[in-house]
């Protein structure tokens, strides 16, 4: 019986290309404390047409963008305006509530071009959930790379085979970028309570067992996870200390019901801060 149990690649809209979506899943809600996992891409956007994902709520949660092709304009409510690039963090924290933007920059999207990335959110220890918002952006040259036999990874969040990412998270977890040379072998870091590998692009075999590209293997807790590339692949690794049951709805993520209700009364209500620069076009709240 293999030591992983595996979450199908899931088709999403998202309006100017489709995602493949992990998380939630209906039998697994979280791996350690990420929550929401979005493959996107890669997407080819002529000129003229870019990523506008309109200005929308968190609380309780973190965001996490990372990208292997394109840029994304990140705008925030606390004030932040910068473009994301690949190998670039954008860590976002919502805690109480933030409210940011996503959009394709004005070169950028008259050229056109691709875009190719993984949007994750991350839970929120119960006691940190109401914590300050806050934004971290750490550029590619600041990550820890690491060499292996037939990988090469970049560190991208928390702590894995013996470093340690400047991104500040919030509860132990783990989060890498991995190249693997076809043939190469590579184990699922153990210190890390719940793992799971994501198979961007390439062929990799999970304990034996091949699996597509889109595809999430989550391995069984305390055992020995080996990964081994059927040719060359670029795979994510992820994973951390369980934090407990969370409820999500729409962007919201709590371990409190009623406070993702009190998120709802305030989103429609217009009790969110706004984003300078971007203040019109808001997501409206799911009916």
């Amino acid at each position: 019986m293999s030591v992983f149990s595996l979450i199908p690649p899931r088709l999403r809209d998202i309006g100017a290309f489709t995602v493949h979506r992990s998380l939630p899943f209906a039998r697994r809600r979280l791996v350690g404390p990420f929550i929401y996992w979005d493959h996107m891409g890669p997407a080819q956007l002529e000129p003229g047409h870019g990523m506008d994902v309109r200005p929308h709520p968190h609380i309780n949660l973190a965001t996490v963008t990372y990208l292997f092709e394109g840029e994304v304009v990140h705008k925030d409510s606390l004030g932040t305006d910068l473009a994301i690039h690949p190998g670039d963090v954008n860590l976002m924290t919502a805690g109480r509530g933030i409210v940011h933007s996503e959009r394709s920059g004005a070169a950028w999207r008259k050229a056109g071009g691709v875009v190719h990335g993984i949007q994750s959110w991350l839970a929120l220890p119960t006691e940190l959930e109401e914590a300050e918002p806050a934004f971290q952006h750490v550029a590619r040259g600041d990550l820890p790379e690491l060499g292996l036999p037939g990988a090469r990874l970049r560190l991208i969040a928390g702590e894995a085979f013996g470093a340690t990412s400047p991104v500040k998270v919030l509860s132990p977890l783990f989060y890498v970028e991995a190249r693997l040379d076809a043939g190469a072998e590579l184990a699922l870091p153990d210190e890390h309570a719940e793992r799971a590998v994501h198979l961007v692009e390439g062929a990799i075999a999970v304990d034996g067992q091949p699996i597509e590209p889109g595809t999430m293997a989550v391995a069984d807790a305390g055992v020995r996870a080996p990964i081994r590339a059927l040719r060359d692949s670029r795979v994510m690794l992820l994973g951390g200390a369980p934090l407990g049951q969370r409820h999500i709805w729409w962007n919201f993520v709590s371990s409190s019901a009623e406070r993702i209700e009190r998120a709802k009364r305030d989103w429609k209500s217009g009790a969110f801060p706004k984003v300078p620069g971007d203040d019109v076009e808001l997501v409206p709240l799911p009916e």
